[in-house]
């Protein structure tokens, strides 16, 4: 049960957040100034952003989860991320920075033309609307739970509206230099109390943890598979990881304007690679931190599953540690930590959102006002994105709508489009526009077939059954792709498509 102090801590730094994060911003001139922070932010600030805006409430609770129902084998993805960073700052980031680019898909304009530059950007909003709207529903739900145990029943809305507002407060003020100043603290704070949880973890258990785990088989990181099957249906064996966690993290941070905005805003190309190769690094401690913190979950717990702990999801394993054993205070500060997570990806949504919808699809408008009238729009496009994802995040107050399993997976189905759109602009110098629109339409109709109706049936064999039942899928043995080669399948498609049709081209 949370103390009133816990309660306290949280407040303190939900107040806090909005003030540091103005103060730090401070007086914004132009548009320039609103989205890339003049360009003049240390290299090591924009990589700590680039981890807080890729981490999650989902992650924070999601990683322990993995660990404490498996191995440690979700490590592994960590050096596909590695991989695809190395080749995006050794590949992409050089013509980024040569074109002094304020979007990603301002390249797709330059090299096709702006209404492949309106499609991608369109793409992408949608893509960060629902992904992000049912993050920060996700937020709501240990807060709402939280909030009954103390007596106090506020609804789903009333907590996301109080979370999107305080979020918006300082984006909108503040812009990106805001953003990414409060995501350096966000991240420090949702870290912190990670390592608190696990050294008194430690502290309790550590004797008999490590022969326990070992026993169990749950120490295992690594997994060397070379069956076809298997690293084509596991997303947790090394080749998978590597090649298909490397070309996801291509696409997720070299064509996501979400990610590609912070390298846009670094001071030259050496700082945009040190920061987006050195992120890589934080994510793999990061990572171990969490998995540590789920392994030794499953130690304290005894091994038990999750309906045994009166628990319907692993995921909820994690916050019912922190409200019934972390002291008080740190319960308070591990929860803040939670709610830290969540802002920084909306915060840094917010301010991505409003870049592209100003420069990618009023681009002709922009161009005819003022500094003092760019940088009223700006902040007025924020606000309204605010807005809408307020509103959107309160229609998944039914968890049972399958659309929050689509809204967490909604990157794998363009992902491969947008990737595959940048590879053709970059490789087959015969494409033209409506080729790499073409290509790029039907990435995204085949990923959304393969994703719901490709399987593989216990015989190893390939079928199509959409949206087979969860009886038919026990019967035939049925396994989906693993979701770190839908970007890699989407991407060739969007290629393929695409370069044949240049063919007619002279």
């Amino acid at each position: 049960m949370l103390q009133t102090f816990d309660y306290v801590v949280i407040v303190a730094y939900l107040v806090g957040v909005v003030v540091f994060g103005i103060r730090t911003a401070g007086r914004q001139t132009s548009v320039r100034d609103y989205f890339l922070g003049s360009k003049e932010m240390p290299w090591w600030a924009i990589s700590f952003s680039i981890v807080a805006t890729e981490t999650s409430t989902l992650t924070v609770i999601g990683i322990p989860a993995v660990a404490y129902g498996g191995a440690l084998t979700f490590f592994q993805l960590t050096l596909g991320y590695l991989v695809g960073r190395v080749a995006i700052a050794l590949w992409f980031l050089p013509r980024y920075a040569a074109g002094d680019l304020q979007t990603a898909y301002a390249f797709l304009g330059n090299r096709f033309g702006a209404s492949l530059q309106r499609l991608s950007s369109i793409t992408f909003l949608a893509t960060r609307l629902l992904a992000d709207g049912v993050r920060l529903f996700a937020t709501a739900i240990p807060i709402r739970i939280i909030a009954l145990s103390a007596g106090m029943d506020i609804g789903y809305p009333a907590i996301i509206l109080a979370i999107g507002v305080l979020t918006a407060l300082y984006t909108y003020v503040g812009g990106f230099k805001a953003v990414v100043w409060m995501d350096v603290v966000q991240m420090s704070v949702y870290v912190l109390g990670a390592l608190f949880t696990l050294f008194l973890l430690w502290s309790d258990i550590g004797g008999q943890a490590m022969a326990l785990l070992g026993e169990a088989g749950k120490l295992k990181t690594f997994s060397f598979s070379v069956s076809a099957r298997e690293i084509l249906t596991s997303p947790y064996t090394m080749v998978t990881a590597v090649i298909g966690g490397g070309i996801f993290s291509m696409a997720s941070h070299g064509t996501d304007q979400l990610i590609v905005q912070r390298l846009l805003s670094c001071r030259s190309l050496g700082d945009a690679r040190k920061a987006l190769v050195g992120s890589a690094f934080f994510v793999m401690i990061q990572f171990a931190i969490f998995l540590a913190v789920g392994a030794l979950l499953w130690v304290y717990y005894g091994g038990q599953d999750v309906a045994s702990l009166g628990l319907t999801r692993a995921d909820e394993i994690f916050p019912k540690f922190i409200v019934e054993q972390l002291p008080t205070g740190l319960a308070g500060l591990v929860l803040a930590g939670i709610l830290a997570a969540a802002m920084s990806t909306l915060s840094s949504s917010l301010n991505a959102l409003a870049s592209s919808s100003l420069n990618d699809l009023l681009g002709r408008q922009v161009a005819e006002m003022d500094e003092a009238s760019g940088l009223r729009l700006s902040r007025l496009l924020t606000l309204g994105w605010a807005l809408v994802f307020v509103f959107f995040a309160t229609l998944f107050e039914d968890q049972q709508n399958p659309v929050v399993e689509l809204g967490l997976s909604i990157a794998s189905f363009t992902y491969g489009s947008l990737l595959g759109a940048f590879l053709l602009g970059l490789m087959v110098s015969r494409v033209r526009e409506s080729d790499a629109i073409a290509g790029f339409i039907v990435g995204i109709l085949a990923m959304i077939a393969i994703i719901f109706g490709v399987w593989n049936t216990g015989e190893g064999s390939w079928v199509f059954v959409f949206q087979p039942s969860d009886a038919m899928r026990s019967e035939l043995g049925l396994t989906a792709l693993a979701w770190p080669w839908y970007t890699a399948v989407g991407a060739a498609i969007t290629m393929v498509v695409g370069s044949l049709l240049s063919i007619r081209h002279r």
